[in-house]
């Protein structure tokens, strides 16, 4: 029974487990029609796994998920396999080098190649870091490469696959022949694999890519339609009274009546109540309580008259005010 691999015909990642296969007499199958961002979100795709990532292989035992996992898978379904080396040490060195392809070089290219393709916001700060690492990386592989033709021992292994395909990618679409050319032996190695019957089997003829791809373009901002405003009304003009006309004045109120103006008038003359006053200069009391303007100013209305026992003086009370 043939293993179903769930991937498109051009994953990078699917060719890792298909080489494999090539190299280890394995029956792998890429499973027909396979549309990237339909197929691998259906019921089923997701079944196998969760998170919808390709590649996925179907076996017997169950779904394997991870290229990686998934050529390791195909690579011990062959006991005794020469891809996985001749001893322990080779076996360690294989697995190490599939972890530098990994974390040092795919992920290096990624971080270039893909704001540059649109998959991720481009930022150039992050670009040159990424570039520094891969030339780093690369840097590494092209100082080990100038003594060994492959990654471990004599022969292709699976560190030699994988790293392969990491590389894949970035000469097909950002590693142009101006920046390998710093890497004389990562040039020599790649092309040396590329074109071993087994991998040019899956993947075909390479191209280099002959220039980096652009930065794309910032979608212009939709410009905002302004509301438009309704129209407004020219305001009412207020008549106004013409300057000939006078607006009619409002009849005063009438004032509410003092209750001393309800009293007669009193008799009493003021002046010569004051007179009287600056004219005396001693003993004003004594002076003042025998004028007959004192008996006035009291509001009492006094009267003298002369009895056997001498004068008395007897008052009558009158509604007149007091002045002082």
């Amino acid at each position: 029974m043939a293993l179903v691999l769930h991937a498109g015909s051009g994953n990078k990642n699917a060719f890792k487990a298909l080489i494999a296969a090539e190299y280890s007499s394995i029956k792998v199958e890429l499973v027909k029609d396979f549309q990237m961002g339909v197929s691998n979100k259906t019921p089923e795709f997701l079944k196998m796994n969760p998170i919808g990532k390709v590649p996925v292989l179907e076996t017997p035992d169950g779904p394997v998920f991870e290229s990686n996992a998934i050529a390791r898978y195909v690579t011990r379904l062959k006991d005794d396999n020469p891809l996985y080396g001749s001893s322990l040490i080779d076996y360690a060195h294989i697995e190490q080098w599939m972890d530098f392809a990994a974390t040092e070089v795919d992920a290096s290219i990624g971080k270039w190649l893909y704001p540059r393709m649109g998959f991720y916001p481009y930022a150039a700060v992050s670009e040159e870091t990424a570039i520094a690492a891969l030339k780093r990386a690369l840097g590494s592989l092209n100082t080990h490469l100038a003594l060994n033709t492959f990654l471990v021992g004599h022969s292709v292994t699976l560190a030699d696959i994988v790293l392969t395909c990491n590389l894949y990618l970035g000469f097909i679409r950002i590693l142009t022949k101006s920046f390998t050319s710093e890497f004389p032996h990562v040039e020599r190695y790649f092309w040396t694999m590329v074109n071993q019957p087994n991998f040019k089997k899956v993947i075909g003829d390479v191209k280099q890519a002959e220039a980096v791809p652009p930065v794309p373009k910032k979608a212009a901002p939709a410009k905002e339609q302004k509301p438009k405003e309704a129209k407004k009304e020219a305001p009412k003009e207020t008549l106004k009274p013409k300057a000939d006309e006078k607006p009619a004045e409002e009849e005063p109120k009438p004032k509410p009546k003092n209750p001393l103006d309800l009293l007669p008038p009193s008799k009493m003359i003021l002046d010569d109540w004051k007179r009287l006053y600056s004219n005396t200069k001693t003993n004003f009391r004594e002076v003042a309580i025998k004028a007959p303007i004192y008996f006035q100013v009291s509001g009492i209305c006094m009267t003298q008259r002369a009895t056997p026992c001498g004068s008395v003086i007897t008052s009558t009370m009158m509604r007149t005010p007091c002045l002082l």
